[in-house]
């Protein structure tokens, strides 16, 4: 049995509510649970994108990790972050409707960089830590498309402002790298890691 399962069936727990990166892992036929962490996503300090977005997968995956070892659980945990760099500064989730239009704004007609991190806490208690960089580039955009988008709502927890596999792809003129990492996910990267770390497809 593959997605999204409940006790021992589940080789390993997703630290994250995203429902990207569920689908993504499903997509991959692995078997898990869900079990998000709350910690907070506030930067620190002058922290760059990458190793804010490292911090933060670690951060997730070590906190719901120690949760399920005091449980005797001892799986492996999968934590992830994804950011949105322009211009070496971090995009992230917008605020509300208005920061998103400033967001998309800024990203149309260039390139942006797609940056996930993820970390596997490990049944020894080591982890394996990993981060993929995707370019992606925007078609130019003028006030009313960029409206039109916003009133799908999908600009909403989104890191950038914008769903490459949603509404957004029709904007996105070129991507060079990995596609699932703009969803969420390094797909290719992460399903590695869970099958070393023996939590991948039976």
């Amino acid at each position: 049995m593959s997605g999204h399962a409940e006790g021992a069936r589940a080789r390993f727990v997703l630290a994250s509510s995203s429902p990207r990166r569920r689908d993504l892992l499903e997509s991959a036929g692995l078997c898990f649970q869900v079990e998000p962490s709350d910690l907070s996503e506030e930067p620190r300090g002058e922290e760059a994108p990458l190793e804010y977005a490292r911090r933060v997968a670690r951060e997730k995956a070590w906190d719901i990790a120690r949760r399920r070892r005091v449980r005797g659980d001892r799986r492996p945990v999968l934590g992830a972050d994804t950011v949105v760099v322009k211009d070496g500064q971090a995009l992230g989730k917008p605020a509300d409707r208005d920061h998103a239009r400033a967001m998309l704004a800024r990203l149309a007609g260039a390139s942006h960089h797609v940056v996930t991190a993820f970390c596997v806490v490990l049944p020894d208690g080591t982890a394996h830590e990993e981060a993929v960089t995707t370019e992606v580039t925007f078609k130019a955009l003028g006030p009313t498309e960029i409206d039109a988008y916003l009133d799908t709502g999908e600009w909403q927890d989104k890191a950038g402002g914008y769903a490459i596999q949603g509404h957004a792809a029709y904007i996105v003129r070129s991507v060079n790298g990995s596609y699932t990492n703009v969803v969420g996910l390094p797909l290719c990267e992460a399903v590695e890691a869970l099958d070393r770390a023996g939590a991948g497809r039976e």
